[in-house]
Parts: structure tokens; C-alpha cells; sequence
């Protein structure tokens, strides 16, 4: 996927409540924190995966379905988007100011107290969440899609979670139930600190020397790896060849840096080779986190996607199957020089938001405000934004053509991709 999709990091004052599913027969009105429905011991939630970000329907206090990031390390829930409880207004209590990655200041947002949550089997009660004053993340326009908030880690904190990329499915298990056996993979500790998930099973090659890393594992970015130069990694350059380019969005901002390739990667006993890194201008990442734990970067979902994972928190170890197939896939960045941004109902009007200069859609005369119409014959309406990423990085000198709308001026444009890093 694009390597900008995405590269989120919050600081938020914890307000988790744990489950209490130790107290088995309680009534599920009167529980507090997530809990399984009607005392089961596992549910199946299905998720759409969008820019490699796991995004699941969720309702709070009985509302219409809303949609949001499952991110590991997230430690609270987070209502993005505002406008999703404007009729229904949530009860709010104290101020609070976010901290996070990104070149912008911090931003405000509220407490909302006593909450429900329902996401299939897995409900919350008596719940807090945090909501955004303003939606200045603007997630949707980004993944391509409605995105109303952001949680994780009060569910991986209380059950072990089971990732099928594949199946596009979650399966949420009560830890006393779950027993880990070889056939599901390998078994690698993980150590949780601030709500975020460790692992040392990583190592990188540049050519030279290995070097191993700590990682977080983060479902809530959509790049491969990011790597902290910032953090202890002097000795790990940045390629020789790269490029400049948009990584993600943070909690304060875009985090900006460079796109470069990691010879090989190794992780656990499963090698990768030729992996697009990311790294962050210590701007925009390393000085926002320097009372964090120590740590080299971050591995996302574009590397996770090509497993079957398991978390488990509770044990502190993960679980890694991985899908033969995909271990070999390369990993690819754009191949068009374009940067699109959804607006419109339901996300799917498309605009170019930006062109590099010199990259092929610059030379075919595509310019910033263009709203994309048609993408090989396609109506681009009928697609996701995944879908035409994945058609502008698939195939060196395949040409790609697309028909525009510039003012009142319809316009055809084509060009061979070309790969940029």
C-alpha cells in the first residue's frame, strides 16, 4: 500500500477499565470494560482491511454502525471524527490536550464517561472514551473510506487476539481458554510497555552487518517497517537510494522522511528481503517520543498482512503463521508519482493531492486537484483506494491511463509506471 497509510502514535492519559470476566455469571449490564457476550469464551468478528489498516464496525450507546482502526497500541478508545455524535451527543466531562507523532501542536479533545460498546460478540460497558474537539486527523480521506475512531489496547490487554489477514477475520479469545500449539505458528515474547507491544525477534542486513532490533508491533500503521534513526540506530544509514515522501499521519501532524530499502529482514526464523523502510524525520517522530521506552522503530501491517498473528498479552508472546505465498511477495511503493485524497460521500471521490515532480503522472501533465474519474476504463467510484494503489505499484512499465475532471475540462492522460525506489 502506500507507505503514508499509516503511521499513528498517541499519548493519552489511560483511562482503560479493565474486564471483569473473572466474575463469570455477572449480568452484562452490570460488567465493566470488554467482556464477551452471554459469558462465552470466544467471538468472530469479521474486518475490512483498507491501506493494510484493520478497520471494524463498531456501535457506542446503540448508534448507527461506525467504523474503527483496531491498532495494538492504542490505549485508549478514540472518537476521531466528532460529527459522528452530533445528534446523539455523548456525555462529556473534563478537557484533556493529545500529544503525539507529527510537526503540528497538540490538540484538544474530551472525556465522554459511561459509554456501551458493541463490536459483534465483544461489548464494553460503563466505558470511557476519548473524542476529538475536531477531526483533524481526517482518516477517511486518507484510507478511503468512513473512519470514525481508533482503539486496541484495553482489548488486547484483556483477551488474546487472533488476526487472519486472509479471511479478513478477528477471533477474540478469553486468555484461561487459549493453549498454544506448534501448528499455529511460532512463538515469540513480546514485552508491554505504555501499552505497546515489544519484540526483539527482528533483525535487519544492509549489505554488511546485521543488526538486531526492538520493534513495536503496530496495527495501527500500514507501512512494512519504520525505523528511528533517532533511537540508538546510528549505526543503521539510511540507503543510499531513496526518496522524500509523506509517511503518515500522526496525532500532531504528517510525518514526513524518507522511503529507502532494507536488503533483507529477518523475523524470528522468516526472512524478507528487499523491504521498503520508512524513516521519520526526528522532527515529526523521535523528539515527540523521547520519554518513551527505548526502541528502534515500528512494524506494520504491510509485514504483518503476509502472517497468520496472535496476540497475547496477557502471556506476553505473539504467534506467527506465516501464508507461504505472500512471505515472497515483493514490497512495492507507488509507481505513478501521485498521492491521492477521498472526499465525497462515502470516500469515494478521488483527488490527486499530490505530484511528484519529474515522476511519470508529472510528465503525463496530471496536476494537484484533478478529480480521478477513470483509472484503466474503470469508474474509479467503483473502486476502493487500496484497489487503485495497488494498480499505480504493480508492474514496472505497465501503462497506466486515466481520464481526469479539471474544472469543467475532462482530460486523458497515460504513462508507463516506473518504479521509484
Amino acid at each position: 500500500m502506500k507507505a503514508l497509510l499509516l503511521a499513528i502514535g498517541f499519548l493519552v492519559p489511560c483511562l482503560a477499565v479493565r474486564g471483569d470476566d473473572h466474575h463469570h455469571r455477572t449480568p452484562d449490564k452490570e460488567r465493566y470494560g470488554f467482556f464477551i457476550a452471554n459469558n462465552r469464551t470466544s467471538t468472530r468478528i469479521p474486518f475490512q482491511l483498507h491501506s493494510n489498516l484493520i478497520i471494524v464496525p463498531v456501535q457506542i450507546n446503540q448508534s448507527d454502525t461506525l467504523y474503527f482502526i483496531l491498532d495494538t497500541g492504542v490505549s485508549n478508545t478514540i472518537v476521531t471524527d466528532p460529527d459522528a455524535f452530533r445528534e446523539k451527543p455523548l456525555t462529556l466531562t473534563r478537557k484533556i490536550k493529545l500529544n503525539g507523532a507529527g510537526e503540528g501542536g497538540s490538540l484538544t479533545a474530551s472525556i465522554a464517561i459511561n459509554n456501551s460498546l458493541s463490536m459483534g460478540g465483544l461489548k464494553a460497558a460503563h466505558h470511557n472514551i476519548v473524542i476529538l474537539d475536531e477531526d483533524m486527523l481526517k482518516l477517511s480521506e486518507y484510507v478511503g473510506t468512513p473512519v470514525h475512531g481508533i482503539f486496541g489496547y484495553e482489548i488486547f490487554a484483556n483477551f488474546v487476539v487472533n488476526i487472519d489477514f486472509q479471511r479478513h477475520e478477528l477471533v477474540i479469545m478469553k486468555p484461561e481458554k487459549f493453549k498454544y500449539k506448534k501448528r499455529k505458528g511460532d512463538r515469540y515474547p513480546i514485552t508491554i510497555q505504555d501499552t505497546k507491544a515489544y519484540t526483539d525477534a527482528l533483525s535487519v542486513f544492509d549489505g554488511e552487518k546485521t543488526m538486531p532490533l526492538r520493534v513495536v508491533l503496530d496495527t495501527g500503521a500500514g507501512h512494512a517497517l519504520l525505523l528511528d534513526r533517532t533511537r540508538s540506530l546510528g549505526a543503521l544509514e539510511i540507503p543510499e537510494k531513496n526518496i522524500r515522501a509523506q509517511l503518515g499521519r500522526g496525532l500532531n501532524g504528517v510525518i514526513n522522511g524518507r522511503l529507502g530499502r532494507i536488503e533483507k529482514v529477518r523475523f524470528g526464523r522468516y526472512e524478507l528481503d528487499n523491504i521498503l523502510a520508512s524513516f521519520p524525520d526526528s522532527m515529526a517522530f523521535g523528539m515527540k517520543l523521547v520519554n518513551m521506552p527505548e526502541r528502534q522503530g515500528n512494524v506494520g501491517c504491510e509485514l504483518l498482512r503476509r502472517f497468520k498473528v496472535t496476540f497475547n498479552y496477557p502471556e506476553q508472546y505473539i504467534v506467527m503463521k506465516p501464508v507461504k505465498r505472500l512471505l515472497h511477495e515483493r514490497f512495492e511503493h507507488d509507481m505513478s508519482g501521485m498521492e491521492l485524497r477521498a472526499k465525497g460521500e462515502n470516500f469515494h471521490n478521488y483527488y490527486i493531492d499530490k505530484i511528484v515532480q519529474g515522476s511519470p503522472a508529472d510528465m503525463a501533465g496530471l496536476e494537484e486537484g484533478d478529480e480521478m474519474l477513470f483509472v484503466n476504463n474503470s469508474s474509479a467510484k467503483e473502486m476502493t483506494i487500496s484497489e487503485i494503489y495497488k494498480i499505480l505499484q504493480k508492474g514496472e512499465g505497465k501503462e497506466v491511463s486515466v481520464l481526469v475532471r479539471r474544472g469543467g475540462q475532462m482530460i486523458v492522460a497515460s504513462f508507463l509506471l516506473k518504479r521509484l525506489i
